[in-house]
């Protein structure tokens, strides 16, 4: 006789959204304030730890199909990451994943709607982080040369780049969410607790993943 109780699933987070949109700092507030262990599985940790140097920046690739090279690893990057989502979720885990997700690669990829395959059956809330781009401009400014060495045209005077206004226009394509988020107007901790608590109501039921999963 098998006495092993199923294993409840654990609550998945997807936050989505520009570079420098606030994603990281939701995920922090998220990780200090939430009860029980929330697993950061997301691009950043994916992309500076696990991912090979040569491969990089790997599913941190900007809009605009700036490295076919790289594109046939993506899908399979991205499909890697969302596995091992699925499998802490399966395991009891509750797991929150910053993401940039976006089509305009060199040919469409279908990436969103595949993830949100993988994600079939366990819960997920579908976040998107949105932040004007004046705001993400002064973000970019004030993090010093060290940090923005991809964009060394980034000054106050200067035009904004044309990887940045890619990101804006595309990163919240099909934007379908269960939740919106503004990062200029609201502190981390203020869109992790609407977060908490739209899990802790369960109404609506978040469906976006759902949704994406057959192509809505």
């Amino acid at each position: 006789m098998d006495n092993k109780q199923d294993t409840k699933a654990g609550q998945i987070i997807i936050l989505n959204g520009a570079p420098r949109s606030g994603k990281s700092s939701i995920v922090e507030a998220i990780q200090a304030g939430f009860d029980d262990p929330w697993m950061n599985l997301g691009v950043d940790a994916y992309v500076r730890h696990i991912t090979p140097p040569r491969y990089r920046p790997g599913i941190g690739v900007r809009p605009g199909g700036e490295r076919p090279d790289l594109e046939p690893l993506v899908p399979i990057f991205y499909s890697a990451l969302y596995a091992s989502i699925a499998a802490h979720s399966r395991l009891g885990l509750n797991v929150i994943a910053e993401f940039g997700h976006h089509d305009a690669y060199s040919k469409p990829l279908g990436i969103l709607s595949d993830c949100a395959r993988q994600l079939a059956g366990l819960p997920v809330l579908f976040v998107g982080v949105h932040c004007p781009i004046e705001t993400i401009m002064q973000r970019r400014l004030a993090e010093g040369p060290e940090r923005r060495n991809d964009y060394v045209s980034v000054s106050a005077d200067a035009p904004v780049p044309a990887p940045i206004l890619a990101w804006q226009a595309q990163v919240h394509q099909p934007g379908i969410y269960d939740l919106e988020v503004d990062t200029s107007v609201q502190s981390p901790q203020a869109c992790a607790e609407q977060m908490r608590q739209l899990l802790d109501r369960g109404v609506p039921r978040p469906t976006a993943f759902e949704r994406l999963a057959v192509g809505a």
